[in-house]
């Protein structure tokens, strides 16, 4: 059994990392405010951006579609980014994210497909690498810093190049979109070719000049980058929740087990003064 002197070192251990946890809990809580309105801010661009290259899609067809609305006509060659974060102490975060790329990653590969990985998050790249090493192709890390458009910009028009050199038929990121404090849920987005939503109600009709096919050689590129940043500021939010999250639960954890170790010490001592005292009396009694 440890002594009273150890257990007092084990307590204070534990209020130390109590600290440190209730620390980063609530730096996570006051970055989290600002990620979650960076990225409801995201939103709405992003949304926009999609139901325009939608509308715009409507009007062009065949030959006449840019290559990354229309694709390669294949989907053999596959190009799968995972975005996740560069930190951990964030509970199942970039584990979820990790996981339901595996998943994507090997249903793609028993379908016969040729599989490259894109990775942006150090978490992301250690994790995957383990297993479907041989299938990196780079990997990116954004750091202490909120992902920006410039910043996204090197990753987005490395995508396209391989995309119209040739090297791929569909893109795919897979990212976590943020619902809420407690919800997080891995997604699956298709990226080139562009995905067309098709509604059943009436669409407004638009007379664009120039016409739709430069209109679109313009901004599918633009959509790439506007797409990939959504999902990053969808990222982080979701890691500083489930940071907060996490170092609750670690302190909460910390305080009950203090509570336990201080129980389990006043015992120790009581027992060892009780026996103490036992000595005493025994050896006056025997004078």
């Amino acid at each position: 059994m440890a002594t009273v002197k150890e257990m007092r070192t084990r307590i204070g251990s534990v209020k130390s990392t109590q600290k440190i946890t209730k620390a980063l809990q609530m730096v996570a809580a006051a970055k989290l405010r600002r990620a979650q309105l960076a990225a409801d801010a995201a939103r709405p661009y992003a949304q926009q951006m999609s139901a325009i290259i939608s509308n715009l899609a409507a009007g062009v067809s065949g030959r006449d579609a840019p290559l990354l609305l229309a694709g390669t006509g294949g989907d053999r060659r596959q190009l799968v980014i995972v975005a996740t974060a560069d930190r951990g102490l964030a509970g199942a975060f970039n584990s979820a994210i990790v996981r339901a790329a595996r998943q994507k990653i090997t249903a793609l590969i028993a379908e016969g497909k040729d599989v490259k990985i894109i990775t942006v998050g150090r978490k992301g790249r250690d994790q995957l690498r383990r297993q479907f090493g041989d299938r990196f192709l780079e990997s990116h890390e954004l750091g202490l810093k909120s992902p920006t458009l410039a910043s996204v910009k090197p990753i987005a028009q490395q995508v396209l190049d391989l995309y119209m050199a040739g090297q791929f038929d569909v893109v795919t990121l897979i990212h976590c979109h943020f619902k809420s404090v407690v919800t997080q849920t891995p997604v699956a987005k298709q990226l080139i070719p562009a995905q067309v939503e098709t509604g059943n109600g009436p669409t407004a009709l638009y007379d664009y000049e120039p016409d739709e096919e430069s209109i679109l050689e313009a901004l599918l590129p633009q959509n790439v980058s506007v797409q990939i940043l959504s999902a990053l500021l969808e990222n982080q939010a979701g890691f500083f929740a489930s940071q907060m999250a996490a170092m609750d639960n670690a302190t909460r954890n910390a305080g009950d087990m203090i509570n336990a170790l201080t129980i389990q010490m006043n015992r120790t001592r009581q027992a060892k003064i009780t026996t103490e005292l036992i000595e005493i009396i025994a050896g006056a009694a025997a004078v």
